[in-house]
């Protein structure tokens, strides 16, 4: 890196004025990181830098902006070990998981320029006195502010099909993932973007909401927690010309019913529900099982092979399947829900605990909270996975569909009319069929209703709300061929 500034603002590196924060390694908290968040009128100056870049880029055509991107996509690739060094080491995964990171980051490119093209294409329709035109016009200066889990991939998910689009970046990351968020803007630098269509404020909440209150913010593209999403979502109800995209949590349920390959099915299971050690939105955290043998034969195969889960630091060979949590914090309220859960009725099957090398690093945890009067509608964002039996099909069903969110689902089973059944039944955005609910493709929409998003799907559909469209009716000549009565000639 170039600069020790924390900010970059109009194409120039800044040192914050606000707070001094750190971001650490969850494994043996080590810092990383150290800088001074933005204070609020660094927040404004950096929207006010992008509000005055947005007409020039937004001017450029289509294939000059995607020179751009294209280059950026090149950096990509040529500091992947660096970036994926710094992913590793914020925010604990295995190196192999941030590698796998860059490589979407990369792939975006692609799949954003195709989505642009095809769904924001230009359309012509001739009517008897004009012709009606739709396009599609950029909004302006565009807040993204990115979460720790994935801290390159998702924000970029958001960043590359705006900027593609016309508009401009004013881009926060996550305060436990700063050094992420530092080597992006310096890559978007090196490629050479004019000043002020990238920017970067650092900071935690505040800084967050500080750029939630900014009038002359033309879009917020979130992704986080419901109750942040909820607190950006309340401050732009003063702005009711700005475009809110919210992507936010899920307390998303599994389903299995009628699977024969029991083994494939608890893969599918592990995958669901533990990998980045449980901390990704679209985690499942409710698994659905018949009562009986058939059930039970599950849970005992779960178990098992959770316990041979390989567990440790991100440098660890043969690799770890999960690390660390993102903070020894995190990883307490993990263990602080597993032990409410048990107080209230519910069975520990296998009991999450912290492994000895860091109170950070969890082993799994697999909780039967059939008996539980009161299952709270909560994200657990971590590696705990409950499990609720049922008599039949239809209470299945009913427990799957038992919550306010609607991220994904999914449901492994042989029957297909079982399939249909429960992609009928359920509300999420993303709802699967013997893939894990984590799994998502960015040539698909990725977004969820209720408490998990505000039908703005991210993906492949990123490029609807990163404009809008315009229609016109155009003619030559000035010729009406209708007037209303009381008009003469």
């Amino acid at each position: 890196m170039a600069d020790a500034s924390e900010l970059f603002i109009g194409g120039n590196w800044r040192a914050g004025r606000g707070a001094i924060f750190e971001s650490h390694n969850p494994l043996d908290e080590t810092m990383v990181w150290r800088g001074r968040a933005g204070d609020a009128e660094q927040v404004h100056q950096a929207v006010a830098a992008a509000k005055a870049a947005f007409g020039s880029w937004a001017g450029l055509s289509i294939s000059q902006r995607t020179e751009f991107l294209a280059r950026f996509t090149d950096l990509l690739e040529k500091h992947r070990v660096e970036l994926a060094a710094v992913i590793s080491a914020e925010t604990g995964k295995p190196d192999w998981e941030a590698l796998a990171e860059i490589a979407a980051m990369r792939a975006k490119f692609t799949i954003a320029c195709r989505a642009y093209a095809i769904r924001r294409a230009q359309s012509r329709l001739d009517l008897p006195d004009a012709t009606g035109c739709t396009r599609f016009r950029p909004h302006g200066a565009i807040a993204v502010l990115g979460p720790f889990n994935m801290p390159g991939h998702l924000p970029h998910g958001h960043i590359l099909p705006a900027l593609l689009a016309g508009n401009t970046i004013v881009f926060k990351p996550s305060e436990l993932t700063p050094g992420v968020g530092r080597w992006m803007a310096e890559l978007w630098r090196e490629a050479q973007l004019p000043p002020g269509v990238f920017n970067l404020i650092q900071g935690d909440g505040r800084v967050g909401q500080a750029l939630g209150e900014e009038p002359d913010l033309d879009g917020l593209f979130f992704t986080g927690g419901f109750r942040s999403g909820m607190a950006l979502a309340k401050a732009s109800v003063e702005f009711p010309q700005r475009i809110v995209a919210l992507e936010m949590g899920g307390n998303n349920p599994l389903v299995i019913w009628e699977a024969a390959d029991i083994k494939a099915a608890v893969m599918t299971t592990i995958v669901s529900a533990f990998i980045t050690a449980g901390q990704r939105c679209s985690c499942a955290r409710r698994l659905v099982l018949p009562r009986g043998g058939a059930g039970e034969a599950i849970v005992e195969e779960l178990v098992r092979a959770t316990k041979q889960l390989r567990i440790g630091p991100h440098h660890l060979r043969p690799e770890p399947f999960m690390g660390p949590l993102v903070t020894r914090a995190a990883a307490l309220k993990v263990l602080q829900a597993q032990q409410a859960m048990v107080a209230a009725g519910g069975s520990a099957l296998l009991l999450a605990g912290a492994r000895p090398e860091s109170p950070a690093l969890l082993t799994p945890g697999i909780v039967d909270v059939t008996a539980m009067a009161d299952r709270r509608d909560e994200e657990i964002f971590g590696p705990l996975l409950q499990v609720i039996r049922v008599a039949d099909f239809e209470a299945a069903m009913v427990e799957a569909g038992r919550t306010r969110y609607g991220l994904a689902a999914a449901i492994i089973t042989d029957r297909q009319d079982l399939y249909e059944a429960f992609r009928g039944g359920i509300k999420a955005g993303v709802i699967n069929w013997n893939r894990p609910t984590t799994g998502a493709s960015s040539e698909l929409p990725f977004g969820g209703t209720g408490y998990s998003g505000n039908h703005r799907p991210a993906g492949y559909y990123s490029a609807d709300y990163c404009d809008y469209p315009v229609a016109s009716l155009e003619s030559a000549r000035p010729a009406p061929s209708w007037l209303p009565p009381g008009i003469s000639g």
